[in-house]
């Protein structure tokens, strides 16, 4: 009786067909195949010095145990660390606590316990996560499915996962069960990290029978909330569990000699995955963005230009940690010092005035809520300090605009330079109306803006991404003095590939490229490219670009080409540059109109961009929500979701009864949004006809809204297809 063994190496040197042979009483077999073998096998096991024979019939094969090569500090020789020698995301955090040890990194007052976390309570927090992990059984490679909501336990569990060399599959928990089960089975997830037991029951029926999973983790809650038939087969752990667990066998591990041998060690490399990214599916299902560790790097060492922040400054962070655009700006705010404050839309107000941050992370709708309820503070004021207010807001956008003038940051598509005469009495007008005007505004500053910023905070920057910031918007933050600076990219790109700096926040635009990233624009239909100042479709290039679509290659090939140039769907130009004149220091800058294939083309030929118009209406108090539809018709038209508090107020200024009360038909509530319409798009170049009124606004709920607030065109236009079709009778 022969018995086979197969011999594995540290560093997998020895082949697999390289097999030794046996009898079962220990005598070597002098057949032909040990003849043949017997000098390949005594070279080669000479190498595998660490490999233990625990009995003559049986070698125990080690397991591969990844590590981030500088986070898990006592496998390394090195004592000291810099942001230069991050190779992986969790890498982070060992640096970050060597800099920042006893600072406040977390603060996370509206869950059950508040938490406060300083950055070395965060590195541990992180080894012991992912140390618990290795201990129920996760390995290298595998996907762990991250449900949950922002909370410093998601970063925790986010980085866990990453620190073993797993690889996280993340969206949030208001997403439909039937998405979260797409995204599970289609990632080939092997197990869960839920947000609390809530979501978990909500999933469970639906997942037992249609997924495998290994084990659940809640991140809040506890497991006597679950019904013991949902629990059935499969195991379930709390956070405070899993860092037990770490912490226990982290201490057993660091004093055994015989743990360290039980492994093959191998440091998690810069090109492997971190995390699989699904998109909001805004057509079809979502797509799985495969981004790299080094993809992700990229943002850490390259926003510092855009947000130049460091220890005592103090972020608001509201937004959904598995998407881009807050994860990469989390991770980079981290690795500088910086306190961050979980808020939810909840409590953003009243955090806004506790806390009183330096920044805010969030998308254009939090903006455009915030400007409404400024103007709405104003409107509802005495008559005389409404009158002063608004004539001293007036008065600073013209100063600003003026002031933008001979600083030379407006935007240009003209591709030929002014004279240099005509630049110089254009900066010397520019200027002089400036002067003039500074004065009112600094008492405007003195005597409004300051109790604005005394109820906002956002004393250096508002991050805006995600969507375009409308333009009446920019114009107000930055005529108070509160800098908005909106930053561009997708999650196919880390998200980030463009943004206004802080000394050249250009309204109207995304701002420059960052760092080793290239954008060119070109036609939509023979990808030539075109001109600044010429509309076409952006690409973009640098090493922020995802490894791909998973399991997708066809959809990879469509979205970058061979060259490494990413389509972005987006219609866009880049500003001219020019030496002299009232755009001199806007060259090169990045504008965006809309997506391509939001694009409406009606019956007569004419291509409408409907960001423009829906920008414009809603600038009306009357409209919550609008989308602009027209696809195929003569004509435009939109859906809309009125703000009934507004339309109520309106009526009764409108109404001569005495009562309180005045009803309202839907024939009533569409002629005065027609008159609104009429009144904000005057000066567009389309206008809208005919209109849909609906009654439940777009949510993420719905899925008629993404993660970042921009509703689902294609979706909504579906749902209301009929009334639609009626509309246009």
């Amino acid at each position: 009786m022969i018995t086979l063994h197969r011999v594995t190496s540290v560093n997998n040197i020895v082949s697999p067909s390289c097999y030794r042979y046996r009898n079962v009483n220990g005598k070597v077999n002098s057949g032909d195949v040990f003849l043949r073998r017997r000098k390949c096998v005594r070279e080669r096991v000479g190498l595998c010095y660490r490999i233990r024979a625990y009995s003559e019939s049986k070698v125990e094969e080690k397991k591969v145990r990844k590590y981030s090569p500088l986070l898990e500090s006592p496998l390394l020789s090195e004592n000291t660390v810099s942001n230069a020698d991050l190779k992986t995301i969790p890498d982070i955090w060992r640096s970050a606590a060597e800099k920042f040890g006893d600072r406040v990194a977390l603060v996370d007052p509206h869950h059950d316990p508040p938490t406060n976390m300083t950055y070395k309570q965060v590195e541990q927090d992180i080894l012991n996560f992912s140390e618990g992990l290795r201990v129920i059984g996760i390995n290298p490679c595998e996907k762990l499915a991250l449900f949950a909501d922002n909370s410093c336990r998601w970063l925790i569990a986010d980085q866990g996962i990453m620190a073993t060399g797993a690889i996280n599959v993340v969206r949030g928990s208001r997403s439909s069960v039937e998405e979260l089960l797409h995204i599970y089975n289609h990632s080939e997830s092997v197990a869960l990290a839920v947000d609390n037991p809530e979501l978990y029951h909500r999933m469970a029926d639906t997942f037992n029978s249609k997924a495998s999973v290994r084990f659940v983790i809640l991140l809040w809650g506890e497991k006597s909330s679950i019904s013991s038939h949902v629990m059935e087969g499969i195991p379930v752990y709390t956070y405070k569990e899993i860092i037990d667990m770490g912490q226990e066998n982290r201490a057993r591990f660091v004093g055994s000699h015989d743990a360290h041998e039980k492994y093959v060690y191998e440091p998690i490399k810069s090109d492997d995955v971190a995390a699989l990214i699904y998109t909001s599916g805004t057509t079809g299902n979502p797509k799985g963005v495969m981004l790299t560790h080094n993809n992700l790097l990229h943002q850490v060492h390259n926003l510092w230009d855009v947000v130049p922040c460091g220890p005592g400054d103090r972020f608001l962070s509201m937004l959904p940690p598995w998407h881009a655009y807050e994860r990469a700006c989390e991770y980079f705010i981290l690795s500088f010092g910086v306190e961050q404050v979980y808020t939810n839309v909840k409590h953003l107000k009243d955090d806004l005035r506790e806390y009183q941050p330096q920044y805010m992370i969030s998308v254009p709708l939090v903006f455009q809520t915030l400007y409404s309820g400024i103007q709405k503070q104003i409107s509802t004021s005495s008559a005389i300090r409404k009158l002063i207010a608004l004539s001293l807001i007036k008065i600073s956008m013209a100063y600003m605009e003026f002031k933008n003038i001979y600083e030379g940051k407006v935007l240009s598509r003209n591709q030929k330079q002014p004279s240099y005469i005509a630049a110089i009495l254009d900066w010397l007008y520019a200027r002089l109306i400036a002067a003039i005007l500074l004065p009112l505004h600094l008492l405007a500053k003195k005597l409004v803006y300051s109790k604005i910023h005394a109820s906002i905070g956002i004393s250096k920057a508002g991050i805006c991404g995600g969507g375009s910031l409308p333009l009446h918007v920019d114009k107000f933050f930055e005529a108070i003095g509160t800098k908005i600076q909106v930053g561009y990219g997708l999650t196919e790109s880390s998200p980030v590939v463009a943004a206004r700096r802080p000394h050249c926040n250009v309204l109207s635009s995304t701002g420059h490229p960052i760092r080793h990233t290239e954008i060119k624009v070109v036609h939509d239909e023979t990808g030539e490219d075109l001109l600044s100042g010429s509309n076409g479709i952006v690409k973009v290039r640098g090493p922020q670009i995802m490894k791909g679509y998973y399991k997708n290659p066809t959809a990879t090939k469509q979205a970058i080409d061979e060259d490494g140039w990413l389509n972005t769907g987006d219609i866009g130009w880049i500003s001219t540059v020019h030496s002299v004149g009232r755009s001199r220091n806007a060259g090169g800058i990045i504008v965006l109109e809309g997506r391509a294939k939001d694009t409406i083309v009606l019956s007569t030929g004419e291509n409408v961009e409907p960001e423009q118009l829906e920008e414009a209406a809603m600038r009306s108090s009357l409209i919550q929500q609008i989308v602009v539809i027209g696809q195929d018709r003569r004509r435009l038209g939109a859906i809309i979701v009125p703000n009934k508090e507004e339309i109520t107020l309106a009526s009764k200024k409108l109404s001569t009864s005495d009562s309180d009360a005045v009803e309202l038909s839907k024939e009533k509530i569409a002629g005065m949004l027609s008159e609104e319409l009429r009144k904000w798009t005057s000066d567009c170049s389309f206008q809208i006809g005919p209109i849909l009124v609906i009654e439940e606004p777009f949510t993420i709920d719905s899925g008629l809204m993404t993660a970042t607030m921009k509703i689902r065109r294609n979706q909504v236009v579906e749902l209301y297809k009929e009334q639609i079709d009626d509309l246009y009778k």
